[in-house]
């Protein structure tokens, strides 16, 4: 198995002068901790006007100072959103950050969240998946043809060589953002890595991985021409400490990321400065929705033997990576930092040493060798911390936090 990190660049009011700033440098110090510690990937998702939730507009110019700072470790975009951004201009920052940083890049691609986000751009929210796909059809031979146009139903790109191409070739490893658990089967059929968050439990797990593998051997249906890159990666809230209590105690930051995401999803455009997001937290969090979810022992936080058996069963259904989410609400840079070199130290040895165990799993399986089982994922397919709550209200489930309180 292997680990990356995960950033939005969250930062709760209230906000000083060069608050942004202190912010962003402490999250590149972090990142090159973890490439000295030997982790695997650092992720940064790209967000327009989520305030206090993710300060993460740029990651192109993000990633590029993070290579500056690192040697080894993948540096992945997670993800670029295709609705709001040309495909040329995304080929070209791309290939840039590829030549920048050695050829270290991940290429994750995702649809939008919100009209928050879309609208500003002129993209409709109902009209995400099909420009999303229009957008990878359009976008993927820029990164190998020297000479490429496309006419489609979204974007309309004239004959042109779209320079510079990256190092890795034919691009760098592809990836889909899966919001929804249902979309893992989809990114499984398009031969995408996906990019999920945390399962509810060991046996979801496995039912997911199985969909996915199943879905890229049997039923392969590729949006363009681009090499495939057949991975799961879940992102889980993390903070490893001495103690469970200890850990507990400094991971604050993971209830206020699933509250102000819920809050996001929960809400058209918010007018800027009519709400501060952080106090809105704080008078939730004492109510009996904020304490249950305060008390949620789920996520990778806690001692390192913890976290170590919960790990274990990512491991045994074979998910490729674990992120970590660390940088959440007022989470301090010193308990970032303590946790990420505890992790290091004491729990993620073995499962490297493991990996490559998984990669002969993985190499079978692709080659027809195992079969596995398909597993119903009707049963698990519950909602994410991602799940806007108008389809949550059309599901008749109740949202995962409290909702989010009235503008």
């Amino acid at each position: 198995m292997k680990f990356g990190i995960f950033y939005e660049l969250q930062l709760p009011r209230p906000w000083a002068q060069e608050t942004e700033y202190h912010l962003v440098q402490n999250a590149l110090d972090q990142i090159a901790l973890a490439d000295r510690l030997g982790y695997d990937y650092a992720w940064e998702v790209e967000h327009h006007f989520l305030e206090e939730y993710s300060h993460s507009s740029a990651p192109e110019v993000f990633l590029a100072a993070a290579s500056q700072r690192t040697k080894r470790i993948r540096l992945g975009h997670g993800i670029i959103q295709l609705p709001t951004n040309h495909p040329a201009r995304v080929a070209e920052r791309v290939s840039m950050l590829d030549l920048v940083s050695n050829g270290r890049v991940e290429f994750g691609i995702g649809e939008g969240s919100s009209v928050t986000e879309l609208h500003p751009f002129d993209r409709r929210f109902r009209d995400k998946r099909a420009v999303w796909e229009d957008a990878v059809r359009c976008v993927m031979p820029m990164f190998k043809d020297e000479g490429w146009e496309y006419h489609g139903e979204y974007f309309d790109f004239p004959l042109r060589n779209v320079v510079p191409k990256p190092l890795q070739k034919p691009h760098p490893p592809l990836w889909v953002a899966c919001s929804q658990l249902d979309t893992i089967e989809m990114a499984g059929r398009r031969g995408i890595g996906a990019l999920g968050f945390q399962f509810v439990s060991a046996e979801a797990a496995t039912a997911w991985v199985n969909a996915y593998y199943n879905s890229y051997t049997k039923r392969l249906e590729k949006l363009a021409e681009y090499e495939a890159n057949p991975s799961i990666a879940v992102v889980s809230g993390f903070m490893c400490a001495p103690t469970d209590e200890e850990a507990r105690k400094k991971a604050e930051g993971w209830t206020f990321f699933q509250f102000s995401l819920m809050f996001y999803n929960s809400h058209g455009p918010v007018v800027p400065g009519t709400v501060n997001l952080w106090e809105e937290y704080l008078q939730w969090r004492d109510t009996p929705a904020g304490q249950k979810a305060a008390s949620n022992t789920s996520g990778l936080i806690g001692s390192p033997a913890t976290i170590r058996a919960r790990l274990k069963q990512f491991e045994a259904s074979n998910v490729d990576q674990v992120i970590l989410l660390n940088q959440a609400g007022k989470n301090t840079h010193e308990d970032i930092c303590s946790s990420l070199e505890l992790f290091a130290r004491e729990v993620m040895p073995e499962f490297h040493d493991r990996e490559p165990e998984h990669q002969a799993w993985k190499r079978a399986v692709l080659a027809g060798e195992i079969q596995l089982e398909d597993i119903d994922t009707a049963r698990y397919n519950a909602p994410s911390n991602q799940t806007p709550s108008s389809k949550l209200r059309e599901q008749g489930i109740a949202p995962a936090v409290a909702a989010a309180p009235k503008l």
